[in-house]
């Protein structure tokens, strides 16, 4: 069963950076918001950063040597357009040498009945066969997306650890990634909200990230 990190509601800045997400006057800002998703990315990147493997290494200073701790090999960071990408840029910006994946899902219109399918139409990626890999995306509504997206990449081979990055999570979604990620997995969830509506989006949530982050689409 993957390993389960809530990095919220742990009286930290992280709490605060969630809930100027939420807040429907910040959220007017879409530049306020993509940077609040940064950086929730950011400390997900560091706190991931503490279990990763490392090699010491030996650094030449002006006065001597220094032997420093590093990383034995660069993650791969995966997100799913076009929400993931403030997530995924704060995930860049510590692991900045990072190989970079992006997938292209989405939902169908509903219909009567409430139902979705989630469209795959765009994959750009590398070998991960061996690789640490974490996949980003700012809301875990049902886990769907998330999940085919997951097996999209997985076409490029076989990770050592997954790690999987979200904003905010619903219960029902967490659920889901629980019993659907191999072991080797660990979810770092911001915050989690309880519910889903009819249309299975989160409650209280925040709304649509990709909007919010980038305007309304057509």
């Amino acid at each position: 069963m993957p390993n389960i990190r809530l990095l919220g509601n742990s009286k930290t800045l992280i709490d605060r950076y969630v809930a100027e997400l939420r807040d429907v006057n910040i959220q007017q800002d879409r530049m306020r918001f993509r940077r609040n998703l940064e950086r929730i990315g950011e400390i997900c990147a560091y706190e991931i950063s503490k279990i990763l493997p490392y090699n010491d290494i030996d650094v030449t200073t002006p006065l001597g040597v220094a032997t420093m701790p590093d990383l034995v090999s660069e993650p791969v960071l995966a997100t799913i357009l076009r929400a993931g990408l403030p997530l995924h840029q704060g995930l860049l910006n510590y692991f900045d040498r990072a190989e970079n994946a992006y997938v292209s899902a989405y939902r169908t219109e509903h219909d009567s009945t409430g139902q979705f399918e989630i469209k795959i139409e765009y994959l750009a990626s590398p070998s991960i066969d061996g690789k640490t890999l974490i996949i980003s995306d700012p809301m875990l509504a049902t886990g769907r997306s998330l999940l085919q997206a997951f097996e999209a990449v997985l076409t490029k081979g076989t990770p050592s650890h997954i790690h999987v990055v979200v904003a905010i999570a619903s219960q029902q979604g967490l659920d889901h990634l629980e019993k659907a990620l191999p072991s080797n997995s660990t979810i770092w969830v911001a915050a989690l909200d309880q519910e889903l509506n009819d249309h299975s989006y989160i409650v209280p949530g925040l709304g649509d990230a990709g909007d919010l982050a980038f305007g309304t689409k057509e």
